[in-house]
This record gives structure tokens, sequence and C-alpha cells, in this order.
């Protein structure tokens, strides 16, 4: 009987980690500044007085992250469907607070967030 239900663990914990990534999105509501994630990594750079440099950095390409202002975590977000850009709405919320409605990834230590609307 130990044996039988030592196999069944195994077995649910092989199908549980080769589920699909995206079985493991959750939808949820993330509320914090809008950054440019190099300016932010590498110098922490953030806030009103960072806005402009932001806006050229998203423009040329560098991912827009979302700051949440509860724990910290900083979300690369990520457009709601493939082949997608960011709305602009997002984008002119640089260096300002803004609450993103999306699902939440994970992967390889990094959180990711699509964009379903901003206000």
């Amino acid at each position: 009987m130990k044996k039988l239900i030592f196999v069944s663990l195994v077995l649910m914990s092989f199908i549980l980690m080769n589920r699909p990534v995206a079985a493991w999105a959750q939808d949820t509501k993330v509320t914090g500044e809008v950054v440019d994630t190099f300016c932010y990594v590498s110098m922490g750079a953030k806030g009103a007085g960072h806005r402009s440099c932001g806006l050229e950095c998203a423009k040329k390409g560098i991912p827009v992250g979302l700051l949440e202002n509860s724990t910290g975590k900083l979300y690369v977000l990520l457009p709601n469907k493939n082949g997608m850009s960011l709305p602009d709405s997002v984008i002119d919320k640089m260096g300002q607070t803004a609450t993103v409605t999306g699902r939440v990834y994970s992967e390889g230590g990094s959180q990711f967030l699509t964009v379903e609307s901003v206000s």
C-alpha cells in the first residue's frame, strides 16, 4: 500500500511539473510605478525626474516594468497577445503610478505581467 501511495505521489508531481506555463498564470491587479527596466535595474532610476529618459528608452525597445508599491517586486510588462506591442496608455504612465490588470507569469526567477487594462 505504501508503495502505491508513493508511486501515485511521484506521478502526480510529474504531471503537475509538466503542465504548460500558461496554466500557472493568475489574473491579478498590480499597482506600482511604471519604469524602464534598464535604468531602474542598473541605476535605480525612477520617478517623475526620470520620466523623459524612461519614455525614450521604451521607444527604443527597452522593456517596460511595473515596480509594485507594496512588495517592491518588478514585473516586466508584456502585451496580452503575441506579436503585439504594449498599449501606449502604459508607456504614457512612465514614472507615474498605475494599476495594471493582467495575468502574472513567473519563469526563471523573473516576474511578468500581461497588460489587459491600465488605470
